[in-house]
């Protein structure tokens, strides 16, 4: 390009396209400062103008490279779940006797210490015996008495049979004294059931334990009076073995009884906040219908609980599993996302690209999915990072060797195990 004025070539040259503008005066031959400098000067400033304006359309710009997005990423694996069902549970003592006196009087001694474990059959009240052991005495003379008596009426009734057989006396008389030694005989069956009667009253005075178990607070000390059969002395609560009772859908109903049919069902049970080990149960007890106000279903499991782990009236976790379901494909709880489609995963392809796979989840078990469709087990699912991540994108695993807990499958990242030997990376 050359300028008008004095045909000074003139050429700017653009760093970044390769453009280029040159300004030369050849021709003119600049003699002063002052002299032919303006025109060529400003014809230079316009072509340098206009040499930026037309740079986007002469030259490319550089493609930028892809960007890598980093993730954690797991595999698919192939587990046996159990299928259970969760409630909370109350605790009940499997057995549990209120104790009362079946006599009144006034409590002469205790013979255990509260909260103290007892057999069927040990000793734990006394009532003052003493009227009790008097009345039994009292019974026993009457029955002497009229047994004695018995014994005269049977002699005379016998005497005036063989009277009567001779005619010397009347069959009225004979009559009115037989009938005299039998009614005699009654009053001694009567007096026989009262020394019975008198002697289990004295048994009552000595209260036993009915059953096996831990009693709780003593209600009446020593020294108070009690009548029979009214208040409560001491509770006796079994809990070796003993019983959680819990409540589930009325829609688990079916499920509960095609299971229960072919055998047995497991119950575990575990204290909240508590760090023993759950303790486990069988199922022994399907109620007789549903709860129509809830509309659930009770039931009730038995638990040996030898090592005291359960205690009446606690409220407890429940599991009961109802069946072990193999084969099932299972992923990271927290791989599957939830957007417009549904229920999705990335998956992590061959060229660590991932792909969007919209999946049929199922239930959960521990920090698993079940995955009814759309992944297979083997498959690299991400697990963290899927905010940045579209279809197609591009990923780097972080965590190197992406191992799940059970089933021991390792997924290989991109750092392989050659750079830990100290070998040079190849290429995949």
């Amino acid at each position: 390009m050359r300028n008008a004025d004095c045909g000074v070539p003139v050429k700017v040259r653009s760093a970044e396209c390769g453009a280029s503008v040159k300004v030369r005066n050849a021709e003119c031959g600049v003699r002063s400062k002052n002299q032919g400098s303006g025109p060529a000067v400003s014809a230079a400033m316009a072509l340098l103008i206009a040499a930026l304006f037309l740079l986007p359309a002469c030259s490319k710009a550089k493609q930028q490279a892809p960007r890598v997005v980093p993730v954690l990423a797991e595999t698919a694996d192939r587990k046996t779940v159990p299928l259970q069902l969760k409630a909370i549970g109350n605790v009940e003592a499997y057995s549990s006797v209120a104790i009362k006196s079946l006599v009144g009087g006034e409590i002469a001694s205790v013979y255990f210490q509260e909260g103290q474990d007892v057999n069927k059959g040990a000793l734990l009240f006394r009532i003052d015996p003493r009227q009790y052991e008097a009345a039994l005495r009292q019974a026993e003379a009457t029955l002497t008495k009229d047994r004695a008596q018995l014994t005269n009426a049977r002699t005379e009734a016998a005497r005036y049979e063989s009277l009567v057989d001779k005619n010397y006396v009347s069959r009225q008389e004979y009559d009115s004294i037989r009938t005299n030694a039998e009614a005699q005989a009654a009053v001694v069956s009567a007096d026989e059931a009262s020394v019975e009667n008198a002697r289990l009253q004295l048994e009552y005075t000595a209260i036993q334990a009915p059953i096996d178990g831990r009693t709780g607070a003593i209600q009446i000390k020593k020294g108070n009076i009690v009548k029979a059969n009214d208040a409560s002395l001491v509770t006796i609560n079994q809990i070796t073995p003993i019983l959680v009772s819990f409540s589930v859908p009325e829609a688990d109903l079916a499920a509960v009884k095609k299971y229960r049919a072919t055998g047995g069902l497991r119950v575990e049970a575990s204290v909240p906040q508590s760090t023993g080990a759950a303790v486990t149960g069988m199922l022994t007890f399907l109620d007789n219908a549903v709860n129509t106000g809830t509309g659930t279903i009770l039931l009730k499991a038995t638990f040996p609980n030898r090592e005291r782990t359960l205690w009446p009236g606690q409220f407890v976790d429940v599991i009961l599993t109802l069946a072990q379901e193999k084969d099932r494909v299972v992923v990271p709880t927290e791989a599957v996302q939830t957007g417009q489609q549904g229920q999705y995963v990335f998956v992590v392809k061959d060229d660590m690209t991932v792909d969007l796979r919209v999946v049929t989840a199922g239930r959960t078990f521990e920090k698993w999915t079940i995955i009814e469709k759309g992944v297979a087990a083997g498959e690299r699912v991400v697990t963290d990072g899927q905010l940045r991540l579209t279809p197609g994108a591009k990923v780097e695993i972080k965590n190197e060797t992406a191992q799940d807990n059970h089933g021991g499958t390792e997924i290989q990242g991109k750092t392989d195990a050659s750079t830990k030997t100290g070998q040079p990376k190849t290429k995949p």
